[in-house]
């Protein structure tokens, strides 16, 4: 039988768009709460962008870039993400799931994750006992990896964190023309 963090692996990005359709059924999303909720979705999307960048998955321990800070910046830039629509949306129900979501599916993959990157890398517990899992440190660790890789960025389709962003304050937008007009 599957653990729960394989399970929830496989399913959280189609979780995500599943949800899509309730998160715009609750969203009340007014002028003021999408440009909130903006200043928060961009840095969000610039952080998911830039650590995608410098990751190697499965081959490199990713440690340079934003993974000097934070050994978790995807997951770090999505939180954010995900903060900056429920401040769009202005629902309590999805800040509620957001939360939930984050602490039942992200927790559990990020310390799967955790686990295989420790049996991978003999030198990742050096990293983990200098950068934090989640909350970015003030100061970088000293890595040695190379810098930001817009072929890494393509490679994995980084490009669909923005593309589905725009289409859901596209869709955040038409329902606040709607229930104006």
């Amino acid at each position: 039988m599957a653990s729960w963090s394989a399970i929830a692996r496989r399913f959280r990005v189609p979780l995500g768009f599943a949800l899509a359709a309730f998160f715009l059924w609750l969203a009340k999303p007014t002028v003021k709460s999408m440009l909130i909720g903006s200043a928060l979705v961009i840095p969000g999307l610039a952080i998911r962008a830039f650590a995608s960048g410098h990751v190697q998955k499965n081959e490199q321990l990713a440690t340079g870039g934003p993974y000097a800070y934070t050994r978790n910046p995807l997951y770090l830039g999505s939180l954010i993400l995900a903060v900056g629509f429920a401040l769009a949306a202005r629902s309590g129900w999805i800040a509620a799931g957001i939360i939930v979501i984050f602490f039942a599916v992200y927790l559990p993959v990020i310390r799967a994750e955790e686990a295989f990157l420790n049996d991978r890398f003999p030198h990742f517990q050096d990293y983990v006992r200098q950068v934090p899992r989640l909350l970015p440190r003030l100061s970088a660790f000293r890595s040695g990896s190379d810098g930001f890789s817009w072929d890494l960025y393509w490679k994995h389709h980084e490009y669909d964190a923005a593309l589905g962003s725009i289409a859901l304050m596209t869709a955040l937008a038409a329902k606040l023309h709607w229930a104006l007009h």
